[in-house]
């Protein structure tokens, strides 16, 4: 009989090794995941970050008398890139505040039909909408990276491991003002 339950006792540890190393690998996984969706997030906003710019340049020749508005534009700019190496939830409220700003500005365009017409301006206009669609999916993909990884951190069993080995909870990408959610309106 002791014979029998020593095997009981080793099978139920390698059962419990096994379900250990099956979370332990999720969890990794998933913390991985969360980085590599953080970093789809870094280019998408080191692209927007890099064609302003351009935009203001391209913006100022036609509004002369709206330097404030390009200015605020280009100080949002600046904070953002200075928040480079922040956690995301950190940059968030900056990021969207430059996103707001952006919007701002295409509204204003809407009064000047001449720079509406020139053809640097519609290309970066173009170019700057389609970065603002691929931030919005890749903050839907992070958020949904992170949902995975928090669940593992938090459920049982797995948050047993997660525990063990000082897995934590991620920060969502989120936005205070639901209409920085919106890629800025580009009508031409």
């Amino acid at each position: 009989m002791q014979g029998s339950g020593l095997w009981w006792g080793v099978g139920a540890l390698l059962v419990l090794a096994g379900a250990t190393v099956f979370y332990y690998n999720r969890l990794v996984f998933n913390r991985h995941r969360v980085a590599e969706a953080a970093s789809g997030i870094d280019v998408q906003l080191k692209r927007r970050s890099s064609l302003i710019p351009a935009l203001v340049e391209c913006v100022r020749q036609y509004l002369g008398y709206e330097q404030q508005t390009l200015e605020r534009l280009l100080r949002e700019r600046q904070r953002a890139e200075q928040l480079t190496d922040s956690p995301l939830g950190q940059r968030a409220p900056v990021e969207a505040q430059l996103g707001s700003q952006l919007r701002q500005l295409f509204l204003l365009v809407e009064d000047y039909p001449e720079l509406k017409a020139d053809q640097r301006f519609r290309e970066l206009q173009g170019s700057i909408s389609e970065v603002e669609n691929h931030i919005q999916m890749a903050r839907r993909y992070y958020n949904g990276a992170v949902r995975e990884l928090n669940v593992l951190v938090e459920s049982v069993p797995s948050n047993l491991v997660a525990r063990a080995f000082a897995f934590e909870q991620a920060e969502y990408f989120s936005l205070d003002d639901p209409g920085d959610a919106e890629s800025p309106k580009m009508e031409f």
